[in-house]
């Protein structure tokens, strides 16, 4: 029998993360032919990704520049996979979550009449600006996909809502979780030699990340000043910034945490050490999608350093609570959590609603039963209510 096509488009860090399981799972199955693809929306961080899971990409677009505009970056991915399509001619094509590549090739495969298995499906805040412009990828995405990989039922009720057929929506968990099994190890040594001497038992570290666009000025101002905050009435804590790329994101950290004595602003990490790091933080506070997903995987409470988010389920499970940008609420939630064990563990200890790290191999089995390769599909994925 002849195998399946099946041409997988990633662009982003983090989707390089979250489909590198599925993709080193699709190159180990006989009836599938894997292709990758790069756009390189991000350059270098995906690199090290790619390269820390060992996975070689069959084309890259390389479309990164400096100052790069959405505009550029659409139009460029769309006439760069059209290519690609044309030749592969894949059976189908797999794109993950929510960025600009993920929209411009679920558009390219479109096109060209090709199916799209939209990993991650689902996620909505209802509000088109907030996560900009991921929230307008994603729904276009819905729109196109012809099998929706959502991470969480509630994911699969937005779908759902949405009036898509409920016979091509499947609930799988995140690869995320899948990703977490490869990459934290307990003697994992970090390459920073900072982060390697650091003697994590003697301070609670506080690991920051944050980037979004909606957050770039006053909101990332506001975050900054309520985390020399919480340094000023918790001596004992450290913080870790691993700060993005974006000058934007990097004038404003390096002006107002630069210097300080327990603050340490990190280039961005590799995935491995990222959420080694992570698993030996205290408090973890984000804008982030996928580290609201990593951090109840690994008993780390989140502070969400958004006004809204695509996951709630992190907020129903007790996992997160979202803080939003202003000082006095980034201050007064995470005091409470420093201030209160019991509370911490509560929320350490609840369990995670976003996988069982099985998310690949019912992707996996998904797309085989759709060819007809799989006589059944597999059973949806459900969270394990905490003991």
């Amino acid at each position: 029998m002849q195998e399946l096509k099946i041409l997988s488009i990633v662009g982003t860090r983090p989707e390089g993360i979250k489909m590198a399981p599925l993709i080193r799972l699709l190159e180990k199955t006989a009836e599938i032919n894997s292709v990758l693809c790069l756009t390189a929306q991000h350059r270098e961080m995906l690199d090290q990704v790619l390269s820390l899971f060992k996975i070689q990409p069959r084309y890259d677009l390389n479309l990164m520049k400096e100052s790069q505009s959405l505009t550029h970056i659409t139009a460029r991915a769309l006439e760069g996979l059209e290519k690609i399509i044309l030749q592969e001619k894949p059976q189908m094509v797999l794109v993950q979550g929510d960025t600009t590549t993920t929209m411009a090739g679920s558009l390219a495969a479109f096109y060209h009449k090709i199916p799209v298995g939209h990993v991650e499906a689902g996620l909505r805040t209802w509000d088109k600006y907030a996560p900009f412009p991921e929230e307008i990828n994603r729904r276009i995405n819905s729109v196109i996909a012809e099998l929706h990989f959502a991470p969480t039922d509630i994911s699969r009720q937005n779908l759902l809502r949405e009036g898509l057929p409920a016979e091509k929506i499947f609930v799988t968990g995140n690869t995320v979780i899948d990703a977490l099994k490869t990459t934290v190890q307990p003697g994992f040594v970090f390459d920073d030699p900072f982060l390697r001497e650091f003697d994590f038992n003697s301070s609670r570290v506080l690991l920051v990340e944050a980037h979004r666009r909606e957050n770039l000025g006053r909101p990332l101002q506001e975050i900054c000043f309520a985390l020399r905050d919480l340094l000023q009435a918790f001596p004992d804590t450290f913080l870790f910034f691993p700060v993005h790329k974006n000058p934007a994101v990097r004038s404003t950290v390096y002006q107002y945490l630069e210097g300080h004595p327990r603050a340490r602003l990190l280039e961005p990490l590799d995935a491995f050490s990222f959420h080694n790091l992570m698993a030996r933080s205290y408090l973890i506070l984000t804008d982030s999608g996928g580290i609201q997903e990593e951090a109840p995987a690994l008993g780390r409470p989140v502070l969400v350093l958004r006004d809204v988010t695509e996951r709630p389920e992190a907020l129903a499970a007790g996992t997160a609570l979202l803080a939003g940008t202003s000082r006095e609420s980034i201050v007064e939630m995470a005091s409470g959590l420093l201030r209160d064990s019991s509370a911490y563990a509560a929320m350490a200890r609840a369990a995670n609603p976003y996988g069982d790290g099985m998310a690949s191999e019912r992707i996996r089995d998904i797309i085989l039963h759709y060819f007809g390769r799989r006589r059944s599909l597999p059973e949806p994925f459900s969270p394990v209510s905490p003991n």
